[in-house]
């Protein structure tokens, strides 16, 4: 019997490549008309005939989803990990884990190794990088439920699970607002990063509210990186330069805990006492925030959770699927929660 291989081996691409193409999968339309008309060509030849047994495998459940992370080492990833497994194991499901390592590339091949797997879903967890939601949609049209969290993707044809990051910026800066704190600092996140401009929208509702101003000079901004904890560096580099500039700031917001750490670790080394002399305020509350010099007042995402509703919206979806009546994109925006501790006190 004529296998995917024999005909890889004779038409010189890879074993993926031909299998894309004789699957008509979703990467397909990645690959040139030339190339998938000269692999049909030489299984036409040898005589290839796709395996019925195989075929009639896929047309049964796996009670698989797939996990696909953009970076594993972000600490933003953990708790939202945790939220899915637990999820995913109280609802009978296992699920299939890859991490892109930040490269489109990779999480193309990744989607098609799960799409081989017959996943019955799939629950991306985003982060700055630019998914092609183009290729997310495929997988909708070819009825694989879909759900990406913490981003919400245009145009609206994904399922997503998000924090509401303007309610969350509004709290941080109305804390410090009310500690007495009017020269902040912020340190914005990088403008390729959709949740920076989300928070800083709050940031400048509650201003305008508060009658607050906003010094320019007292802003600055993370640039565009991969590293997710480039953060703490480039933080730590900005809060020095914001101590350079001798604009008087008692409190500093950051754009989240990680960047918010390296923040501190430049007051500290100035001899900036955290909170006596400036109060520090950051954003996610990952695990490292509540073990800092002193434990840094942050703002929490429901991490766990936000990993629990995305395994409820594919499971609802693969439901519906299995019933065969529609179900509906779904966005849900959490409520994110003002922890208090150490970092921050009244001026």
């Amino acid at each position: 019997m004529v296998t995917v291989r024999d005909i890889s081996r004779e038409s010189g691409f890879s074993v993926g490549t031909v299998s894309i193409v004789l699957n008509d999968a979703p990467l397909a339309r990645y690959i040139s008309d030339k190339t998938k008309a000269h692999i049909k060509e030489v299984a036409q030849r040898l005589g290839y005939s796709p395996n019925q047994f195989a075929r009639s495998l896929r047309g049964s459940r796996s009670h698989t989803i797939g996990v696909m992370v953009l970076d594993v080492t972000d600490p933003f990833c953990t708790l939202l990990l945790r939220g899915i497994e637990s999820t995913l194991y109280k609802q009978s499901y296992l699920s299939i884990f890859a991490d892109a390592h930040n490269d489109i590339g990779r999480f193309e091949r990744y989607l098609e190794m799960m799409l081989e797997r017959r996943v019955e879903g799939l629950i991306v967890v985003a982060n700055w990088m630019v998914v092609d939601i183009n290729l997310l949609a495929d997988l909708e049209k070819h009825s694989i439920p879909t759900v990406v969290v913490a981003r919400e993707l245009q145009p609206d044809t994904i399922s997503s699970v998000i924090v509401d990051n303007e309610d969350g910026a509004r709290k941080a800066i109305e804390h410090l607002h009310e500690l007495g704190h009017r020269d902040i600092a912020f340190i914005r996140g990088p403008k390729a990063v959709g949740d920076s401009q989300l928070r800083w929208n709050g940031v400048r509702a509650f201003a305008r509210s508060a009658k607050l101003t906003l010094d320019p000079k007292l802003v600055m901004e993370i640039p565009n990186v991969a590293d997710p904890n480039h953060g703490f560096d480039t933080a730590q580099k900005l809060t020095e330069e914001l101590l350079k500039r001798n604009h008087r700031f008692t409190a500093l917001m950051a754009y989240d805990d990680v960047s918010a750490l390296g923040a501190m670790r430049a007051l500290a080394k100035a001899g900036v006492k955290v909170p006596e002399q400036c109060s520090v305020i950051g954003f996610d509350d990952v695990a490292p925030a509540a073990f800092s010099t002193p434990p840094l007042t942050t703002v929490r995402q429901p991490m766990e959770s936000m990993g629990s509703v995305a395994v409820d919206i594919i499971a609802e979806a693969i439901k519906a699927k299995i019933e065969k009546r529609d179900f509906a994109i779904a966005h849900r925006r959490l409520t994110p929660e003002l922890v208090v501790r150490q970092s921050t006190r009244t001026l």
